[in-house]
């Protein structure tokens, strides 16, 4: 289907192409001139908005989105798991970043060594109850999209979030990253996508958080685990586990 912004913008260019040299030669009106030329400029104004247009819409990956993370809280709820997702490295899961939920009730992962195999049900310790499932998070999709590997400080880390939910998704407005040996504390102005007490979240946390989650463990190249996460007064608090 053809961009309306580019059917727009060549019909405008084609009909000011005609009519000014008309209106000028022919008529001799300086004024009919004048909006044959500005109906030449405003079609290359829709032009260049069809190409920063993008190729899917909101609307559509707000769908995708959804449509992802309702399946995934289906199988979390027909399992019946509650435990908090690890999120890990893509140098942990055959170069690809994911999180794990551990399948056990009270199963508190606090050590994750090794690679962890590809597949939907891992195991991530020497314990026969030691096993999990394997989910891909919007965090694992977005970290894609940074340029370069963020490095081990907050700063990097903090520059890296707000690359990605600032300039390429617009999802906030700011992002503040203070980092600690045990906890990354992050602070996000003016988020777009709030935190919500349904199932799916409070085993992966918010997109926002998956997202902040992601970038860390991929920083710092340690399992990292979603402690806490709350929105006040226009801000998301954040807090993040990095486990040994």
């Amino acid at each position: 289907m053809s961009n309306p912004y580019r059917v727009l913008g060549l019909g405008l260019c084609l009909a000011g192409t005609i009519f000014a040299p008309i209106s000028y030669f022919i008529i001799g009106s300086v004024p009919l001139t004048a909006v044959g030329m500005s109906a030449i400029i405003i079609g290359f104004t829709c032009i260049a908005l069809a190409n920063a247009r993008p190729y899917i819409s909101p609307e559509a990956c707000e769908v995708i989105l959804k449509t992802g993370m309702e399946n995934t809280a289906a199988l979390l709820e027909e399992l019946g798991i509650r435990n908090k997702a690890v999120y890990l490295p893509s140098s942990m899961r055959d170069g690809h970043p994911q999180a794990l939920i551990p399948l056990g009730e009270d199963r508190d992962i606090q050590r994750v060594k090794g690679k962890i195999p590809g597949r939907l049900i891992v195991r991530y310790g020497v314990n026969p109850d030691d096993m999990a499932i394997a989910v891909t998070t919007p965090g694992s999709i977005n970290i894609d999209m940074l340029e370069t590997k963020p490095g081990p400080t907050s700063e990097e880390i903090e520059a890296a979030a707000t690359y990605i939910l600032t300039g390429l998704l617009d999802i906030a407005n700011s992002v503040t990253v203070n980092l600690s040996d045990t906890q990354v504390n992050v602070e996000i102005s003016g988020p777009k996508l709030h935190y919500e007490d349904i199932w799916y979240y409070r085993c992966l946390g918010s997109p926002i958080a998956s997202i902040v989650a992601a970038i860390s463990s991929e920083a710092l190249e340690k399992p990292i685990r979603i402690k806490e996460e709350d929105y006040n007064k226009g801000k998301s608090r954040i807090i993040l586990e990095v486990l040994s």
